[in-house]
Formats: C-alpha cells, structure tokens, sequence
C-alpha cells in the first residue's frame, strides 16, 4: 500500500467547500482544513505510487477553487 499527503491551496474562503469536495474522491483517506501556507491536507492511500499521483492529477487538482498543491509520496 502506497500513502501521500497532498497540500492544497485554495481560493480565499473556500477551504471547508474544498475539503468536504475531496473528502469523496476515491483514494482519499482523510482530509483536514489547516493553517499556515497551505488551506488543505489530504492523506491519499493506493497500490501504488502512480495510483496516487493519478488521483491528484485527474481528481484533485481539477476541483472547482483548487489552486497549488505539493504532494509528498511516503517511503516507509
């Protein structure tokens, strides 16, 4: 099983829109609303390393009001 976490921007006041969105995408384990640079991190769990990167690139980043993102694949 591979694991990511996703950092997302997101437009001014649309953090809890966005995250609630997320939170049905497929692969996606948990997702919060934060602080600091990023609005958003999502946990994504997978097969494989490209199953995440897939899910962000075709599910997350195409969310109305999703600005940047930084994924961060685990090793271990």
């Amino acid at each position: 099983m591979a694991r990511a976490f996703v950092l997302i921007d997101v437009a001014t006041g649309m953090a809890e829109t966005v995250c609630d969105s997320v939170r049905e995408v497929d692969g996606v384990a948990e997702a919060y609303v934060i602080t600091g640079d990023f609005d958003v991190v999502v946990e994504l769990e997978g097969e494989r390393p490209h199953d995440l990167l897939s899910t962000v690139t075709s599910a997350v980043r195409p969310l109305e009001d999703v600005g940047t993102t930084r994924t961060y694949v685990c090793l271990d």
